[in-house]
């Protein structure tokens, strides 16, 4: 009676359902004996860059400055003051558009240093800083994202410059040598925030420090008037500001006569910032907690 009832709960198996030999693909996943090769420091630096993205497709939000800022500048101050600044709007727009095409990737920059100061506010760097990961690259690969997010707000000011009257006269070429400069501005100015970004506190912190120093630089430059206009000491603080070399520079090689000179020292402060505040920011990520 119970041999029966032992049969009746437990049945033989079939062997032509069930087989108890491994798989080929299994075999051949065992034999495998060398651990695969952990990611590169590129191959890390992309994946944080898209997990950038992912934030912006998530928080859609984040992108209303990019869009909505560059169009109410160039339309507001092209009709305000084109008249009263060139005597026609079409001249002033010539004047301006590579100036707010300069303002619109500095006002952007500063965005490097809120996210990621809201990012270490929730806890999420803690847990990149424990993975065995190239690590400079959450830094970094955010920062690629930025560049992404300077090249979408520069296409959109040409477009409406475009819509508006621009004709840069160097064509595509000069623009695409523009936008190239913007990120690597951009990318410089990046670091400064970032460096914010660990110090301070809050997001509202890094917002407001980094308007305070924003301001100063747009508005006094060469972006809407040209500096003869100004008085002496205006001149000379206009003359010492990097963003006014990097608008001479875009004026340049967008409509022609840019020199090498202007090319220099648009690039020498990108090149500077990286190399103080870079490594001030590595050191400052390292030691957060």
């Amino acid at each position: 009676m119970n041999q029966s009832n032992e049969t009746t709960m437990n049945p033989p198996l079939n062997q032509e359902s069930v087989s108890l030999e491994p798989s080929a693909n299994l075999v051949r996943t065992i034999a495998v004996r060398e651990r695969p090769a952990n990611p590169g420091a590129w191959s890390n630096t992309v994946a944080f860059g898209w997990r950038a993205l992912l934030k912006i497709k998530y928080v859609p939000e984040q992108m209303f400055d990019v869009l909505v800022t560059p169009i109410m500048f160039t339309v507001m101050f092209t009709y305000l003051f084109g008249g009263a600044l060139a005597g026609s709007t079409a001249d002033y727009l010539q004047f301006l558009l590579p100036g707010i095409l300069a303002q619109t990737v500095v006002f952007t920059s500063l965005y490097t240093g809120v996210t990621l100061n809201t990012d270490i506010s929730k806890g999420v760097y803690d847990r990149f800083k424990s993975m065995p990961i190239w690590a400079p690259s959450p830094l970094v690969g955010a920062m690629l994202g930025d560049v992404l997010r300077y090249t979408g707000a520069s296409i959109i000011v040409v477009l409406i410059g475009l819509v508006l009257g621009y004709r840069p006269e160097q064509g595509l070429v000069g623009v695409l040598l523009a936008l190239v400069l913007l990120n690597v501005f951009g990318f410089g100015l990046g670091w400064v925030f970032t460096v914010l970004g660990l110090i301070l506190r809050t997001p509202g912190a890094v917002m407001t420090i980094s308007w305070l120093v924003l301001m100063p630089m747009t508005f006094v430059s060469n972006i809407y008037v040209d500096p003869a206009t100004m008085p002496d000491f205006l001149q000379t603080l206009v003359a010492f500001n990097p963003v006014t070399h990097l608008v001479s520079a875009l004026r340049g090689l967008m409509s022609g006569g840019v020199t090498l000179g202007q090319l220099g020292l648009s690039l020498l402060t990108p090149v500077i910032l990286t190399a103080v505040f870079g490594p001030l920011a590595m050191r400052l990520y390292r030691r957060k907690r």
